[in-house]
């Protein structure tokens, strides 16, 4: 059995917005999201982020590049959804790939949500020397946020 996912959203019931960005930390906000959902009746929204910094290359981006930047965020997103997909096989799951700042894409997403669940630390890089996801979400998010830590196991 396999966790239900969706390509369409509704509005009624619980929420819980997840940001997925494939680190060790993500991967464990999603299973331990899932499981709340699991418990509580709500659905998921498994968020991805991608981003082409202004700037970044000399040249104008192609069309084809910032094809190839969403088509791996959603191939990240997938692969994170697989792993998890016999963990609550009634929890449905929302898979969102959206252009944008992290912070800001999963602020705009936890609008109207019960929970934003994050990972403690993302992909890092220079991003991360600049300020942390989680942490900005803690401070203005819209709704209680829970930040995971460390791995969560996949089986109960």
């Amino acid at each position: 059995m396999r966790a239900k996912v969706s390509t369409g959203q509704d509005d009624h019931g619980h929420r819980i917005v997840v940001g997925v960005d494939r680190s060790p930390s993500s991967e464990a906000a999603l299973r331990w999201a899932v499981r709340h959902a699991e418990r509580t009746g709500a659905k998921v929204e498994a968020v991805t982020v991608w981003w082409y910094p202004p700037g970044y290359g000399l040249a104008p981006v192609s069309d084809d590049e910032v094809a190839d930047l969403e088509g791996e965020a959603g191939k990240t997103l997938a692969e994170a959804l697989a792993e998890v997909s016999g963990l609550a096989p009634d929890v449905v799951v929302y898979p969102r790939v959206v252009e944008g700042q992290a912070a800001e894409v999963l602020l705009q997403a936890a609008r109207g949500a019960d929970l934003l669940v994050v990972g403690s630390r993302g992909r890092g890089g220079f991003a991360a020397a600049l300020g942390s996801v989680s942490r900005y979400c803690v401070r203005h998010a819209p709704c209680p946020v829970v930040v995971v830590r460390g791995c969560v196991p996949v089986s109960s």
